[in-house]
């Protein structure tokens, strides 16, 4: 629906006589599971109003205010309904493209705004999930409670507290249950069915800022007079969100109930214990497919006349085996994160042998070990990196070059002047790549960029565009030989792993991505970054060890009040209270801790 149209009505509920005696907050919620002659910008400005309006009232030291709003992302989506509701349950839909910010979509998703076309994509996927929810198949699992008539107001709170708390990450507002119990009260009264009308507070909750946007509010720091901290509802999800890429479970947001996220202890315990949650790889995958840009497979294209083996399945194999590669090594062997570019270790299926060209004889998954002879080195030897920065028809040295130092080394490279000609380069069917980027640097204005992002990329010559073997270009053997801005020597893809592998940027850009991946914005303690680095490399460069150190620190909860924030009242006692009152309860059925 395009902006400013208005759509007929959609009449779920029946008709809304003035005898209805409806909240302010249930009527909106109303109009937004109707959609009733709204613009979705006006939806939009509604729902946003209502994250405003439901915070807390300035009130001296207990003034609790709003420092970061982060639209959450699809796999934090996925894996969120995932857990609370079971993993049978089917998101059919096409997310929003999120834009990198510093080398991260985590990054841009906190300066994300919501669209119309977004806000009616979620509308749907609301009601698809609700509708599952509430399906004879799986509403046992759902509502716990036995519903006594279709308008049974103790059953449905029960439900929507609970509900409500797991996708809100935090306990729900007085008025914001009380809100929903109406909306399902009038559903369950004019359907006469109770699960028609708990479907649509479901659905209100699933379209609600609380659940779509990742909400971190502060509060006055009883140990720091007149200065702020995160809440501990807002501690725990930044925790979730970086270790399991999910929203907290039960036991975490009892810690949070109780206070004890904020002590030392309470912390470490809630760290370790999620770092040896299986949830933890689900994190893992999801950060690293973050850092390793593979969304990329999304769109990614190849000529068929040239790579008649690129297909979908070859496509999501690629990432598939990059993502199972790291989780292996760095998750469950504990090995050094260094290893990631020189091991030959790997996992394959049918579609990826026939692209490696080597034999498999597994019906699905295996593990496998490349030969030296193979010349595999690292996950910069795989076809997800090769065959993402790569031409649709050849292969591409400056792209390679430009994505490693990018990826690994958070160097960037500044775009090409637009005069510039590149008909020589991509001319495949002349000599090789080399001679032609070789000329290409003869050009004085070209040398000084191509000059540190060009040899790396020549090192991986020996991969085509799709990441297979050839040791030769147009007839001519391929020159594997390069020499980087330092003078130092490599010698095809094993000297490039080796290179990485004992390059300090590598590891320190690996701890700046991880902060920065887990509070929302570019690292700007170049200290702490500094010390977590020194920590890693005392831990053996072990992955969950740094996941550890920076989820435990102090500076990763810190917080950035925004500019013209009074400071909390010299008093700070009344902060130093548990938070609001909420009854945490255990998980029955699908909702697993």
């Amino acid at each position: 629906m395009r902006p400013g149209s208005k759509r007929r009505k959609i009449n779920v509920m029946g008709s809304v006589g003035p005898s209805a005696a409806l909240s302010n907050e249930s009527r909106g919620i109303h109009l937004r599971v109707t959609w009733t002659k709204w613009t979705c910008q006006t939806a939009i400005a509604f729902t946003i109003a209502s994250l405003v309006s439901a915070a807390p009232a300035p009130d001296d030291s207990r003034r609790t205010i709003m420092v970061a709003l982060r639209k959450i992302t699809e796999s934090e989506y996925r894996h969120s309904i995932a857990d609370l509701f079971g993993p049978d349950i089917k998101i059919s839909a096409r997310f929003e493209p999120v834009q990198r910010v510093d080398r991260l979509l985590a990054l841009g998703s906190a300066q994300q705004a919501l669209t119309s076309s977004g806000f009616e994509q979620y509308a749907a996927l609301a009601a698809s999930i609700a509708d599952q929810l509430t399906s004879k198949e799986k509403r046992a699992t759902v509502v716990t409670c036995s519903p006594a008539e279709a308008v049974d107001e103790t059953c449905a709170r029960q439900t929507i507290e609970h509900i409500g708390e797991r996708l809100f990450r935090r306990p729900l507002t007085p008025e914001a249950v009380t809100a929903r119990v109406q909306v399902a009260s009038l559903g369950g009264r004019q359907s006469n069915d109770f699960y028609a009308g708990i479907k649509l507070a479901i659905s209100s909750l699933l379209m609600a800022p609380e659940f779509l946007f990742r909400v971190e509010m502060a509060e006055p720091d009883p140990a720091h007079p007149r200065q702020y901290r995160l809440d501990a509802y807002s501690k725990a999800s930044r925790l979730s969100f970086l270790l399991w890429d999910s929203a907290p479970d039960d036991v975490l947001l009892a810690a949070a109930h109780d206070g004890s996220i904020h002590t030392s202890a309470g912390l470490e315990n809630q760290v370790s214990r999620m770092l040896a949650s299986p949830r933890f790889e689900d994190g893992t995958r999801a950060f690293f497919a973050d850092m390793f840009q593979l969304d990329g497979f999304e769109n990614l294209t190849k000529d068929p006349a040239i790579y008649p083996k690129f297909n979908q399945a070859v496509s999501d194999s690629a990432k598939e085996q990059t993502l199972r590669t790291t989780v292996e090594l760095l998750v469950h062997q504990r090995r050094d994160y260094r290893d990631l570019f020189t091991t030959s270790e790997t996992f394959l299926n049918r579609p990826l042998a026939s692209v490696y060209r080597v034999p498999f004889g597994a019906k699905d998954w295996a593990p496998y070990k490349f030969p030296d002879s193979a010349e595999r080195s690292g996950i910069l030897t795989q076809i997800a990196f090769l065959a993402l920065n790569a031409h649709a028809n050849s292969s591409s040295p400056t792209r390679r070059g430009i994505k490693m130092n990018e990826i690994f080394l958070c160097q960037a490279t500044p775009d090409p002047p637009a005069e510039v000609d590149f008909s020589k380069v991509q001319d495949s069917t002349k000599g090789t790549v080399r001679g032609r980027l070789l000329d290409h640097m003869s050009n004085p204005g070209c040398v000084g960029c191509h000059k540190p992002i060009d040899p790396p990329g020549l090192a991986l010559e020996h991969f085509d565009g799709l990441g297979q073997l050839r040791l030769a270009e147009n007839g001519q053997p391929i020159d594997v030989t390069a020499e980087l801005v330092n003078n130092l020597k490599l010698d095809g893809s094993a000297g490039l792993g080796k290179y990485l592998h004992d390059s300090p940027r590598a590891t320190s850009c690996l701890v700046g991505n991880v902060y920065g991946y887990g509070v929302g914005h570019k690292p700007d303690d170049v200290e702490f970054i500094n010390n977590r680095t020194k920590a890693f490399e005392k831990s053996g460069y072990r992955f969950p060890d740094l996941m550890s150190q920076i989820a435990t620190s102090p500076e990763f909860f810190k917080v950035a009040v925004p500019g013209g924030t009074p400071a909390p009242a010299k008093s700070a006692a009344a902060a130093s209270e548990k938070p609001a009152p909420a009854t945490v309860k255990s998980s029955k059925g699908a909702l697993r801790q």
